[in-house]
């Protein structure tokens, strides 16, 4: 058996009762030319180890194959696919591994570690929607760096990919999210998918979002960046010197240091103001301990 033998993804779903669940963010896309696109996106794959988040019952994977990645490794939470996963998996031996368990549990580096076998990792997925935020910050976050794959090519709500990619120029988008983005990667959107390309239809738009890793990011620490992000943008129609009390440090000699208005409001201020303010953050809090 070959890719080409398998059934079509509508026959799959009906064999195997795969009616997506909206608890699981799942909406599953059957278009062969818009799966061929993302994964055509992500080339070239011949030397490359691509992992996949939520799979369901497996179109983007075949498109991915069939692009000629090297080895997918799929990961999968709900259990009701994993056997039209194993389908695929029985027509391409040893470039397939499906692995059942929680994307927001899972450690991806060691996964990358394991198959990687010395190439480069990408992540391409049509991310559920329910976790691809904070599986995004996830990666983006992450202590090592450079990280342990060299792009993603992910779909997102329309929303979503356009906070991804917001700059203070876009302020009603811009926001932590295009802050953590913009800090370590260079982000774009690609293209966009109607509601009508899945089953069952969104009642949104989705778009992909093509991310590279920034080699050489501004000197920061991941968890303190977003800590003060999430301050500054929780209260984001306050002054900072106002939202940023809630760090428990003087707002006034935070902003001081560096080098930032008392009165600039969080979606005024650009990445690398950012940068300084947890940079300025961390010396604060080491003064104080």
């Amino acid at each position: 058996m070959s890719l080409d033998d398998l059934p079509p993804l509508r026959e799959v779903v009906r064999k195997h009762d795969l009616a997506a669940k909206k608890s699981l963010g799942q909406n599953f896309l059957f278009d062969l030319n818009l799966t061929g696109r993302i994964a055509r996106a992500a080339a070239p794959l011949r030397e490359a180890t691509v992992i996949e988040v939520g799979p369901g019952p497996g179109g983007l994977t075949r498109a991915l194959l069939a692009e000629g990645a090297r080895k997918v490794v799929a990961i999968e939470r709900d259990e009701r696919c994993l056997a039209a996963l194993a389908e695929i998996e029985a027509a391409c031996p040893g470039r397939l591994t499906v692995i059942a368990g929680d994307a927001l549990e899972t450690d991806f580096d060691a996964l990358a570690r394991a198959h990687g076998d010395g190439g480069p990792v990408r992540i391409v997925a049509n991310l559920p929607y329910n976790i691809g935020t904070p599986l995004l910050a996830n990666w983006v976050e992450a202590a090592a760096w450079p990280p342990f794959w060299d792009r993603m090519v992910l779909m997102f709500q329309r929303e979503v990919a356009e906070r991804i990619v917001a700059t203070p120029e876009d302020r009603a988008n811009y926001g932590r999210l295009g802050v953590l983005c913009g800090w370590r990667t260079r982000a774009r959107i690609l293209f966009d998918v109607p509601p009508e390309a899945f089953t069952p239809p969104p009642k949104v738009t989705s778009s992909v979002v093509e991310l590279t890793p920034r080699l050489e990011p501004a000197p920061c620490d991941g968890a303190t960046l977003a800590k003060v992000t999430q301050a500054a943008f929780g209260q984001r129609r306050k002054m900072l010197r106002q939202s940023l009390k809630s760090l428990g440090v003087d707002p006034i000699a935070l902003l001081g240091e560096a080098q930032l208005l008392e009165t600039a409001r969080a979606e005024e201020i650009d990445v690398a103001g950012f940068v300084a303010l947890a940079n300025a953050y961390d010396r604060a809090r080491g003064r104080a301990g």
